[in-house]
């Protein structure tokens, strides 16, 4: 059987289809597909938003809440299981809030990355196309997610940017 083992990276801005394009490749594998979420519902738009990307998905999906443990997450899965991890910078918004050290879990993360053991595609936000944020949190923000989405970048086998819903497929 030849080796499936692959890490699809599906990158882009608000609303450009992240999410729904990664789960139309997901489920073009055998289910049962995990689908490993990182989110924390604050506050009823939050929950909405959860309930929408839930509501999207059908059948054959085991959902794991990962909000800070996403490297345990992905080392706990059966090896040729599709999963889809949606997304990295809600992941790193977690870790920031939390005050942990976020540049250490962004590299233990990157290898586990770097050693898929199955057909993984992972989702993140481009956040370094916009203006300049105003205050030192942001700016702090937007320069670890855009060390981490590099770091991702590095070791996927494959890296899609989406433009209004299209896929370019940048690797």
């Amino acid at each position: 059987m030849p080796d499936r083992s692959k890490l699809t990276f599906v990158i882009g801005g608000a609303r450009s289809g992240k999410s729904a394009h990664a789960e139309i490749l997901a489920t073009a594998l055998p289910p049962p597909w995990a689908y490993i979420a990182t989110a924390q519902a604050y506050d009823d738009e939050m929950r909405e938003r959860i309930a929408l990307h839930q509501s999207r998905r059908g059948e054959g999906w085991l959902t794991i809440d990962a909000p800070l443990d996403l490297t345990g997450a992905l080392e706990a899965l059966p090896d040729d299981q599709p999963v889809l991890v949606d997304c990295l910078t809600l992941w790193l918004t977690n870790h920031m809030l939390a005050e942990h050290d976020f540049d250490l879990e962004c590299r233990r993360l990157a290898d586990v990355l770097s050693r898929p053991r199955g057909s993984w595609f992972v989702v993140s936000n481009e956040v370094g196309q916009g203006i300049v944020p105003d205050n030192a949190l942001a700016r702090r923000f937007r320069d670890a997610a855009g060390r981490l989405n590099q770091q991702v970048a590095a070791v996927a086998d494959t890296v899609l940017l989406m433009v209004a819903g299209l896929p370019l497929k940048v690797k």
